[in-house]
Protein backbone atom coordinates (compact mmCIF):
# COMPACT_ATOMS: atom_id res chain seq x y z
CA UNK A 1 0.00 0.00 0.00
CA UNK A 2 1.33 3.31 -1.08
CA UNK A 3 0.51 5.51 2.44
CA UNK A 4 2.69 4.10 5.55
CA UNK A 5 -0.49 4.07 8.51
CA UNK A 6 -1.31 7.37 10.50
CA UNK A 7 -4.81 7.56 12.03
CA UNK A 8 -5.67 11.10 12.52
CA UNK A 9 -8.01 11.72 15.85
CA UNK A 10 -10.19 14.38 16.24
CA UNK A 11 -11.81 13.72 19.49
CA UNK A 12 -10.72 16.54 21.44
CA UNK A 13 -12.16 18.85 18.87
CA UNK A 14 -15.82 17.87 18.77
CA UNK A 15 -15.23 17.42 23.15
CA UNK A 16 -14.60 21.21 22.99
CA UNK A 17 -17.29 21.93 20.34
CA UNK A 18 -14.70 23.29 17.98
CA UNK A 19 -16.94 25.68 16.07
CA UNK A 20 -14.55 27.19 12.90
CA UNK A 21 -15.06 23.79 10.34
CA UNK A 22 -17.35 25.61 7.91
CA UNK A 23 -14.66 28.03 7.05
CA UNK A 24 -12.38 24.91 7.17
CA UNK A 25 -11.70 23.62 3.32
CA UNK A 26 -11.95 20.02 3.03
CA UNK A 27 -9.67 20.68 0.06
CA UNK A 28 -6.46 22.44 0.29
CA UNK A 29 -2.39 22.25 -0.22
CA UNK A 30 -0.88 23.16 2.99
CA UNK A 31 3.11 22.78 2.40
CA UNK A 32 6.62 24.10 3.40
CA UNK A 33 9.44 24.35 1.45
CA UNK A 34 13.14 22.43 2.85
CA UNK A 35 15.90 23.67 0.80
CA UNK A 36 18.87 21.80 1.47
CA UNK A 37 20.79 24.21 -1.05
CA UNK A 38 23.65 25.90 1.54
CA UNK A 39 22.11 23.62 4.68
CA UNK A 40 19.44 26.03 4.99
CA UNK A 41 16.67 23.97 6.39
CA UNK A 42 17.90 20.50 6.06
CA UNK A 43 20.31 18.67 7.33
CA UNK A 44 21.82 21.51 9.35
CA UNK A 45 25.21 21.39 8.79
CA UNK A 46 27.49 18.60 6.02
CA UNK A 47 28.62 15.96 7.84
CA UNK A 48 26.16 14.80 10.42
CA UNK A 49 25.67 11.35 11.14
CA UNK A 50 22.83 9.34 9.63
CA UNK A 51 21.33 9.38 12.42
CA UNK A 52 21.88 12.67 13.15
CA UNK A 53 20.35 13.62 9.83
CA UNK A 54 17.20 11.00 10.48
CA UNK A 55 16.80 13.11 13.35
CA UNK A 56 16.50 16.63 12.13
CA UNK A 57 14.52 15.53 9.40
CA UNK A 58 11.77 13.64 12.20
CA UNK A 59 11.64 16.67 13.78
CA UNK A 60 11.10 18.92 10.87
CA UNK A 61 8.17 16.54 9.41
CA UNK A 62 6.74 16.75 12.94
CA UNK A 63 6.70 20.44 13.20
CA UNK A 64 4.70 20.37 10.06
CA UNK A 65 2.63 17.99 11.42
CA UNK A 66 2.04 19.79 14.60
CA UNK A 67 1.10 22.68 12.73
CA UNK A 68 -1.51 21.52 9.94
CA UNK A 69 0.73 21.00 7.02
CA UNK A 70 -0.30 17.89 4.58
CA UNK A 71 2.73 18.35 1.79
CA UNK A 72 6.63 18.55 2.36
CA UNK A 73 8.48 19.95 -0.80
CA UNK A 74 12.04 18.85 -0.63
CA UNK A 75 15.24 19.78 -2.36
CA UNK A 76 16.64 16.89 -3.74
CA UNK A 77 18.24 18.26 -6.37
CA UNK A 78 19.99 22.08 -5.21
CA UNK A 79 22.98 22.18 -7.98
CA UNK A 80 23.45 19.42 -10.48
CA UNK A 81 24.15 16.76 -7.17
CA UNK A 82 21.73 14.54 -5.45
CA UNK A 83 19.89 13.34 -2.40
CA UNK A 84 19.75 10.21 -3.36
CA UNK A 85 21.51 7.22 -5.50
CA UNK A 86 21.74 8.66 -8.54
CA UNK A 87 23.29 6.75 -11.57
CA UNK A 88 23.52 10.28 -13.79
CA UNK A 89 24.68 12.93 -10.81
CA UNK A 90 27.15 12.62 -7.61
CA UNK A 91 25.70 12.43 -3.98
CA UNK A 92 25.05 16.35 -2.65
CA UNK A 93 27.90 18.44 -0.78
CA UNK A 94 25.45 19.35 1.26
CA UNK A 95 25.36 15.70 2.89
CA UNK A 96 28.55 14.88 3.74
CA UNK A 97 31.05 18.08 3.21
CA UNK A 98 32.41 16.31 0.46
CA UNK A 99 30.80 16.02 -3.17
CA UNK A 100 30.24 12.82 -4.50
CA UNK A 101 30.54 11.07 -0.93
CA UNK A 102 27.86 8.44 -0.33
CA UNK A 103 26.18 9.59 3.30
CA UNK A 104 25.62 5.31 4.07
CA UNK A 105 22.03 5.80 3.44
CA UNK A 106 19.00 7.11 0.93
CA UNK A 107 18.09 10.35 1.98
CA UNK A 108 14.89 10.91 -0.66
CA UNK A 109 13.52 7.49 0.23
CA UNK A 110 13.72 8.12 4.00
CA UNK A 111 11.81 11.30 3.41
CA UNK A 112 9.39 9.83 1.41
CA UNK A 113 8.18 6.96 3.82
CA UNK A 114 8.58 9.10 6.56
CA UNK A 115 6.19 12.02 4.77
CA UNK A 116 3.63 9.67 3.85
CA UNK A 117 3.89 8.13 7.55
CA UNK A 118 2.49 11.58 8.45
CA UNK A 119 -0.49 11.56 5.68
CA UNK A 120 1.41 14.13 3.76
CA UNK A 121 2.15 14.31 0.22
CA UNK A 122 5.91 14.52 -0.98
CA UNK A 123 7.12 16.87 -3.88
CA UNK A 124 10.64 16.24 -5.43
CA UNK A 125 11.92 19.37 -6.21
CA UNK A 126 14.89 20.29 -8.53
CA UNK A 127 16.85 23.45 -9.61
CA UNK A 128 17.00 22.73 -13.66
CA UNK A 129 19.75 24.26 -14.45
CA UNK A 130 22.47 25.19 -11.71
CA UNK A 131 25.52 23.56 -11.49
CA UNK A 132 27.94 25.32 -8.74
CA UNK A 133 27.14 27.76 -6.47
CA UNK A 134 30.69 29.10 -6.92
CA UNK A 135 32.88 28.77 -10.07
CA UNK A 136 35.91 27.58 -8.42
CA UNK A 137 33.78 25.15 -5.61
CA UNK A 138 35.53 21.38 -6.20
CA UNK A 139 33.01 19.08 -8.13
CA UNK A 140 33.33 15.59 -7.77
CA UNK A 141 35.43 13.59 -10.16
CA UNK A 142 32.18 11.95 -11.98
CA UNK A 143 30.43 14.99 -12.05
CA UNK A 144 29.05 16.10 -16.09
CA UNK A 145 30.96 19.01 -16.09
CA UNK A 146 34.37 17.29 -16.83
CA UNK A 147 32.54 14.81 -19.26
CA UNK A 148 30.70 17.37 -21.01
CA UNK A 149 32.08 20.78 -20.77
CA UNK A 150 30.75 22.32 -23.60
CA UNK A 151 27.42 22.42 -22.15
CA UNK A 152 28.08 24.10 -18.91
CA UNK A 153 28.54 28.70 -18.46
CA UNK A 154 29.65 30.75 -16.06
CA UNK A 155 27.56 33.60 -14.71
CA UNK A 156 27.87 35.64 -11.94
CA UNK A 157 30.29 33.66 -10.45
CA UNK A 158 28.17 30.30 -10.76
CA UNK A 159 28.10 27.88 -13.01
CA UNK A 160 24.69 26.70 -14.76
CA UNK A 161 23.59 24.24 -17.62
CA UNK A 162 23.42 26.00 -20.99
CA UNK A 163 19.41 25.93 -21.48
CA UNK A 164 20.13 26.35 -25.18
CA UNK A 165 21.39 23.03 -25.88
CA UNK A 166 19.17 19.89 -26.61
CA UNK A 167 21.65 17.59 -24.27
CA UNK A 168 21.27 19.48 -21.44
CA UNK A 169 17.25 19.35 -21.80
CA UNK A 170 17.60 15.78 -22.23
CA UNK A 171 20.55 15.14 -19.34
CA UNK A 172 18.04 17.46 -16.86
CA UNK A 173 14.85 15.22 -18.39
CA UNK A 174 16.64 11.95 -17.51
CA UNK A 175 17.38 12.78 -14.26
CA UNK A 176 14.04 13.38 -13.32
CA UNK A 177 12.96 10.32 -14.87
CA UNK A 178 15.17 8.59 -12.46
CA UNK A 179 13.34 9.85 -9.15
CA UNK A 180 10.01 9.65 -10.98
CA UNK A 181 10.49 6.29 -12.25
CA UNK A 182 12.33 4.60 -8.65
CA UNK A 183 10.46 6.74 -6.09
CA UNK A 184 7.02 7.11 -4.91
CA UNK A 185 6.57 10.15 -5.00
CA UNK A 186 3.79 12.92 -5.83
CA UNK A 187 4.99 15.52 -7.63
CA UNK A 188 7.75 16.88 -9.48
CA UNK A 189 8.62 20.50 -8.43
CA UNK A 190 10.55 23.35 -9.75
CA UNK A 191 11.46 27.17 -8.42
CA UNK A 192 12.14 30.06 -9.81
CA UNK A 193 15.56 29.99 -11.25
CA UNK A 194 15.50 29.21 -15.15
CA UNK A 195 17.49 31.72 -16.88
CA UNK A 196 19.97 33.37 -13.96
CA UNK A 197 18.79 36.49 -12.11
CA UNK A 198 20.34 39.27 -14.34
CA UNK A 199 23.68 40.05 -12.72
CA UNK A 200 24.87 44.08 -13.22
CA UNK A 201 26.69 44.65 -16.04
CA UNK A 202 27.36 41.21 -17.23
CA UNK A 203 25.69 39.75 -20.16
CA UNK A 204 24.95 36.03 -20.47
CA UNK A 205 27.24 34.30 -22.32
CA UNK A 206 25.03 32.86 -25.00
CA UNK A 207 25.34 35.53 -27.90
CA UNK A 208 27.58 32.78 -30.28
CA UNK A 209 25.30 30.26 -29.31
CA UNK A 210 22.30 32.31 -30.44
CA UNK A 211 24.42 33.61 -33.70
CA UNK A 212 25.13 29.94 -34.64
CA UNK A 213 21.66 28.22 -33.88
CA UNK A 214 18.95 30.92 -33.99
CA UNK A 215 16.06 28.37 -35.16
CA UNK A 216 13.23 30.57 -36.50
CA UNK A 217 13.98 33.49 -34.16
CA UNK A 218 15.50 36.69 -36.01
CA UNK A 219 18.71 38.75 -34.56
CA UNK A 220 16.46 41.12 -32.60
CA UNK A 221 14.61 38.06 -30.86
CA UNK A 222 17.40 36.98 -28.61
CA UNK A 223 14.87 37.17 -25.55
CA UNK A 224 12.21 35.00 -27.25
CA UNK A 225 15.08 32.69 -28.25
CA UNK A 226 15.84 32.29 -24.59
CA UNK A 227 12.07 31.70 -23.29
CA UNK A 228 11.68 29.31 -26.36
CA UNK A 229 15.03 27.00 -24.95
CA UNK A 230 12.98 27.43 -21.32
CA UNK A 231 9.84 26.11 -23.21
CA UNK A 232 11.42 23.26 -24.91
CA UNK A 233 12.71 22.15 -21.37
CA UNK A 234 9.29 22.44 -19.77
CA UNK A 235 7.35 20.67 -22.29
CA UNK A 236 10.03 17.73 -22.29
CA UNK A 237 9.67 17.35 -18.51
CA UNK A 238 6.26 17.57 -18.31
CA UNK A 239 6.44 14.22 -21.47
CA UNK A 240 8.42 12.86 -19.53
CA UNK A 241 6.96 12.74 -15.88
CA UNK A 242 3.46 11.77 -17.64
CA UNK A 243 4.73 8.89 -19.60
CA UNK A 244 6.93 7.61 -16.78
CA UNK A 245 4.14 8.09 -14.35
CA UNK A 246 1.02 9.64 -15.11
CA UNK A 247 -0.26 10.53 -12.00
CA UNK A 248 2.89 12.76 -10.81
CA UNK A 249 1.99 15.94 -10.78
CA UNK A 250 4.50 19.05 -12.42
CA UNK A 251 4.23 22.17 -10.22
CA UNK A 252 6.45 25.11 -11.02
CA UNK A 253 6.91 27.89 -8.26
CA UNK A 254 7.80 30.86 -10.14
CA UNK A 255 8.60 34.65 -9.07
CA UNK A 256 5.81 36.34 -8.32
CA UNK A 257 5.30 38.73 -10.72
CA UNK A 258 4.53 36.83 -14.26
CA UNK A 259 5.01 40.42 -16.05
CA UNK A 260 3.95 44.37 -15.33
CA UNK A 261 1.34 45.55 -17.04
CA UNK A 262 3.07 48.85 -18.30
CA UNK A 263 4.86 46.33 -20.88
CA UNK A 264 1.74 43.67 -21.61
CA UNK A 265 -1.76 44.18 -21.45
CA UNK A 266 -1.71 40.79 -19.50
CA UNK A 267 0.75 41.70 -16.80
CA UNK A 268 -0.11 42.70 -13.53
CA UNK A 269 -0.87 46.38 -11.97
CA UNK A 270 2.83 45.61 -10.45
CA UNK A 271 6.02 47.61 -10.62
CA UNK A 272 8.36 44.99 -9.90
CA UNK A 273 12.37 45.34 -10.97
CA UNK A 274 12.27 41.84 -12.14
CA UNK A 275 9.76 39.65 -13.95
CA UNK A 276 9.44 36.06 -15.19
CA UNK A 277 9.33 36.61 -18.56
CA UNK A 278 11.68 39.56 -19.36
CA UNK A 279 13.96 38.70 -17.19
CA UNK A 280 14.28 34.66 -16.07
CA UNK A 281 12.62 33.70 -19.64
CA UNK A 282 10.04 31.77 -18.26
CA UNK A 283 6.65 32.14 -19.57
CA UNK A 284 4.83 30.81 -16.88
CA UNK A 285 1.36 31.57 -18.48
CA UNK A 286 1.99 29.59 -21.38
CA UNK A 287 2.63 26.18 -19.85
CA UNK A 288 -0.45 27.12 -17.59
CA UNK A 289 -2.21 27.59 -21.01
CA UNK A 290 -0.98 24.40 -22.98
CA UNK A 291 -1.63 22.31 -20.12
CA UNK A 292 2.20 21.46 -19.05
CA UNK A 293 2.56 22.21 -15.49
CA UNK A 294 -0.86 20.70 -13.14
CA UNK A 295 -0.02 23.74 -10.59
CA UNK A 296 1.79 26.85 -10.15
CA UNK A 297 2.91 28.77 -6.73
CA UNK A 298 4.22 32.06 -7.30
CA UNK A 299 6.30 32.77 -4.65
CA UNK A 300 4.17 36.40 -3.17
CA UNK A 301 7.00 37.72 -0.74
CA UNK A 302 5.36 40.87 -0.42
CA UNK A 303 2.56 42.33 2.17
CA UNK A 304 -0.56 43.46 1.43
CA UNK A 305 -0.50 47.02 0.34
CA UNK A 306 3.74 46.76 -0.99
CA UNK A 307 3.38 49.48 -2.84
CA UNK A 308 4.90 48.19 -6.13
CA UNK A 309 3.90 44.42 -5.80
CA UNK A 310 0.62 44.18 -3.78
CA UNK A 311 -0.01 40.85 -1.92
CA UNK A 312 -4.11 40.94 -2.86
CA UNK A 313 -3.43 42.47 -6.48
CA UNK A 314 -1.09 39.60 -7.17
CA UNK A 315 -2.78 36.88 -5.77
CA UNK A 316 -6.58 38.29 -7.82
CA UNK A 317 -4.54 38.32 -10.98
CA UNK A 318 -2.40 34.73 -10.77
CA UNK A 319 -5.98 32.96 -9.68
CA UNK A 320 -7.43 35.10 -13.30
CA UNK A 321 -4.93 33.75 -15.31
CA UNK A 322 -4.93 30.21 -13.86
CA UNK A 323 -5.68 28.38 -17.21
CA UNK A 324 -8.28 25.81 -14.78
CA UNK A 325 -4.60 24.73 -13.14
CA UNK A 326 -4.40 24.91 -9.55
CA UNK A 327 -2.70 27.65 -8.08
CA UNK A 328 -1.24 27.73 -4.28
CA UNK A 329 0.20 30.91 -3.18
CA UNK A 330 3.86 31.14 -1.92
CA UNK A 331 4.34 33.08 1.56
CA UNK A 332 7.30 34.44 3.01
CA UNK A 333 7.59 33.16 6.77
CA UNK A 334 11.28 33.99 6.68
CA UNK A 335 10.18 37.63 6.50
CA UNK A 336 7.77 37.98 9.81
CA UNK A 337 10.32 39.75 12.49
CA UNK A 338 9.10 41.72 15.62
CA UNK A 339 12.24 43.95 14.49
CA UNK A 340 11.83 44.14 10.75
CA UNK A 341 11.96 47.64 8.65
CA UNK A 342 8.77 46.95 6.97
CA UNK A 343 5.98 47.12 9.92
CA UNK A 344 3.50 44.98 8.21
CA UNK A 345 6.03 41.60 8.99
CA UNK A 346 6.05 43.38 12.22
CA UNK A 347 2.39 42.43 12.84
CA UNK A 348 1.19 38.89 14.01
CA UNK A 349 -2.32 39.13 11.73
CA UNK A 350 0.26 39.90 8.10
CA UNK A 351 0.20 35.88 7.37
CA UNK A 352 -3.23 35.09 8.43
CA UNK A 353 -4.57 37.78 6.46
CA UNK A 354 -2.88 36.52 3.84
CA UNK A 355 -3.92 32.86 4.02
CA UNK A 356 -7.45 34.11 4.65
CA UNK A 357 -7.66 35.77 1.28
CA UNK A 358 -6.51 32.95 -0.52
CA UNK A 359 -10.21 31.19 0.86
CA UNK A 360 -11.92 33.97 -0.40
CA UNK A 361 -10.43 33.60 -4.33
CA UNK A 362 -11.57 31.74 -6.60
CA UNK A 363 -9.12 29.30 -8.18
CA UNK A 364 -6.79 29.79 -5.45
CA UNK A 365 -6.51 26.37 -3.40
CA UNK A 366 -3.74 26.47 -0.89
CA UNK A 367 -0.49 27.82 0.42
CA UNK A 368 3.47 26.88 0.67
CA UNK A 369 5.61 28.37 3.11
CA UNK A 370 9.48 29.35 3.16
CA UNK A 371 11.20 27.97 4.60
CA UNK A 372 10.44 25.21 6.95
CA UNK A 373 13.37 26.04 9.65
CA UNK A 374 11.05 29.17 10.49
CA UNK A 375 8.46 27.10 11.94
CA UNK A 376 10.77 26.44 14.78
CA UNK A 377 11.36 30.40 16.08
CA UNK A 378 9.27 33.22 17.27
CA UNK A 379 6.70 33.97 14.57
CA UNK A 380 5.04 36.08 16.49
CA UNK A 381 2.09 33.58 17.46
CA UNK A 382 1.38 32.09 14.17
CA UNK A 383 2.24 28.62 14.83
CA UNK A 384 -0.83 28.40 17.42
CA UNK A 385 -3.44 30.29 14.77
CA UNK A 386 -1.97 27.32 12.43
CA UNK A 387 -2.93 25.33 14.96
CA UNK A 388 -5.87 26.21 16.39
CA UNK A 389 -7.50 28.66 13.89
CA UNK A 390 -6.41 28.28 10.25
CA UNK A 391 -5.38 24.45 9.97
CA UNK A 392 -6.93 23.11 13.14
CA UNK A 393 -8.26 20.40 11.10
CA UNK A 394 -6.85 17.63 8.21
CA UNK A 395 -7.32 18.67 4.76
CA UNK A 396 -6.64 16.50 1.32
CA UNK A 397 -4.72 18.28 -1.45
CA UNK A 398 -6.87 18.91 -4.17
CA UNK A 399 -7.62 16.71 -6.90
CA UNK A 400 -6.58 17.70 -10.17
CA UNK A 401 -9.67 15.96 -12.60
CA UNK A 402 -7.81 17.31 -15.93
CA UNK A 403 -5.06 14.36 -14.67
CA UNK A 404 -7.93 11.98 -13.49
CA UNK A 405 -11.57 12.28 -12.42
CA UNK A 406 -12.28 8.49 -11.64
CA UNK A 407 -13.05 7.88 -7.84
CA UNK A 408 -11.18 4.79 -6.82
CA UNK A 409 -14.11 1.66 -5.80
CA UNK A 410 -15.93 1.56 -2.41
CA UNK A 411 -13.60 -0.58 0.88
CA UNK A 412 -15.04 -3.99 0.47
CA UNK A 413 -16.53 -6.53 2.91
CA UNK A 414 -17.06 -3.56 5.85
CA UNK A 415 -18.18 -4.97 8.95
CA UNK A 416 -17.69 -3.86 12.58
CA UNK A 417 -16.41 -6.43 15.69
CA UNK A 418 -17.31 -4.82 18.79
CA UNK A 419 -15.30 -1.10 18.68
CA UNK A 420 -13.28 -2.18 15.43
CA UNK A 421 -14.00 -1.53 11.99
CA UNK A 422 -12.23 -3.53 9.40
CA UNK A 423 -12.73 -3.63 5.43
CA UNK A 424 -10.77 -4.93 2.40
CA UNK A 425 -9.30 -2.88 -0.30
CA UNK A 426 -11.11 -2.63 -3.44
CA UNK A 427 -9.69 -4.04 -6.68
CA UNK A 428 -8.25 -2.26 -9.77
CA UNK A 429 -7.72 -2.37 -12.96
CA UNK A 430 -4.91 0.92 -13.13
CA UNK A 431 -2.18 2.91 -10.59
CA UNK A 432 -4.63 5.62 -11.03
CA UNK A 433 -7.31 3.46 -9.32
CA UNK A 434 -5.65 1.98 -6.66
CA UNK A 435 -7.15 2.64 -3.05
CA UNK A 436 -4.11 3.89 -0.98
CA UNK A 437 -6.30 5.69 1.96
CA UNK A 438 -9.49 5.81 3.79
CA UNK A 439 -11.34 8.46 5.41
CA UNK A 440 -13.27 7.24 8.32
CA UNK A 441 -16.81 9.58 8.64
CA UNK A 442 -18.97 9.61 11.43
CA UNK A 443 -22.08 11.37 12.66
CA UNK A 444 -24.85 10.69 14.90
CA UNK A 445 -27.32 8.17 14.53
CA UNK A 446 -30.52 10.05 12.88
CA UNK A 447 -28.45 13.12 12.07
CA UNK A 448 -27.49 12.92 8.11
CA UNK A 449 -23.89 12.55 6.98
CA UNK A 450 -21.77 15.86 5.52
CA UNK A 451 -18.47 14.91 3.97
CA UNK A 452 -17.94 17.78 3.07
CA UNK A 453 -17.65 19.05 6.53
CA UNK A 454 -14.21 17.89 7.74
CA UNK A 455 -15.75 17.75 11.42
CA UNK A 456 -17.41 14.81 10.04
CA UNK A 457 -13.81 12.81 9.43
CA UNK A 458 -13.42 10.71 12.68
CA UNK A 459 -9.85 9.39 10.66
CA UNK A 460 -7.67 9.41 7.56
CA UNK A 461 -5.65 6.09 7.78
CA UNK A 462 -3.51 4.47 5.26
CA UNK A 463 -4.86 1.04 7.49
CA UNK A 464 -7.38 -1.06 6.45
CA UNK A 465 -8.94 -1.39 10.32
CA UNK A 466 -9.49 1.02 13.11
CA UNK A 467 -10.58 1.08 16.47
CA UNK A 468 -12.95 3.48 17.56
CA UNK A 469 -11.31 5.46 20.86
CA UNK A 470 -13.17 5.56 23.98
CA UNK A 471 -14.50 9.00 25.27
CA UNK A 472 -15.13 9.74 28.74
CA UNK A 473 -17.85 11.64 27.81
CA UNK A 474 -21.83 11.12 27.47
CA UNK A 475 -21.82 7.95 24.89
CA UNK A 476 -24.26 8.23 22.16
CA UNK A 477 -24.88 6.28 19.35
CA UNK A 478 -22.53 7.39 16.36
CA UNK A 479 -22.70 5.54 12.80
CA UNK A 480 -19.32 5.14 11.10
CA UNK A 481 -18.43 4.61 7.37
CA UNK A 482 -15.54 4.38 5.27
CA UNK A 483 -14.73 5.80 1.61
CA UNK A 484 -12.00 5.13 -0.29
CA UNK A 485 -9.07 7.38 -1.29
CA UNK A 486 -7.01 7.19 -4.81
CA UNK A 487 -3.32 9.13 -5.53
CA UNK A 488 -5.21 11.89 -6.47
CA UNK A 489 -7.46 11.86 -3.49
CA UNK A 490 -10.64 11.35 -5.56
CA UNK A 491 -12.76 9.76 -3.31
CA UNK A 492 -15.05 6.66 -3.59
CA UNK A 493 -18.67 6.26 -2.41
CA UNK A 494 -19.45 5.59 0.95
CA UNK A 495 -19.74 1.78 2.46
CA UNK A 496 -23.13 1.34 4.38
CA UNK A 497 -22.80 2.62 7.75
CA UNK A 498 -22.05 0.53 11.31
CA UNK A 499 -23.48 2.09 14.50
CA UNK A 500 -21.31 2.38 17.55
CA UNK A 501 -21.76 3.72 20.72
CA UNK A 502 -19.41 6.40 21.35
Amino acid sequence: MRRHPLILFFSLLFLTGFSQSSSIPKYEFRAAWVATVNNIDWPSKPGLSVQQQKTEAIELLNLMDKNGLNAVILQIRPAADAFFPSQLEPWSRYLTGTPGEDPGYDPLKFWIDEAHKRQMEFHAWFNPFRVAQRADEPLSSSHIAFNQPEWIIKYGGKLYFNPALEETRQFIAKVVKEVVANYDIDAVHFDDYFYPYPVAGEVFPDLNQFAANPRQFRPDQLADWRRDNVDQTIQLLSKTIKETKPWVKFGISPFGVWRNADKDARGSKTKAGVTNYDDLYADILKWLQNGWIDYVTPQIYWQIGHTAADYKTLIDWWAENSFNRDVYIGHALYKIDANSSTPEWTQPDQLPKQIQLTRTTPAIHGSAFYSVIHLKRNLLGLQDKLQNQLYPLPALSPTMPWIDYTPPKPPLKFKKRGRKLKWEKPEFNHPMDEATRYIVYKNKVGAKLNEADVQSIYAITGLSEIRIEKRKSKKEKYEFRVTALDRLNNESPATKPAAVKW
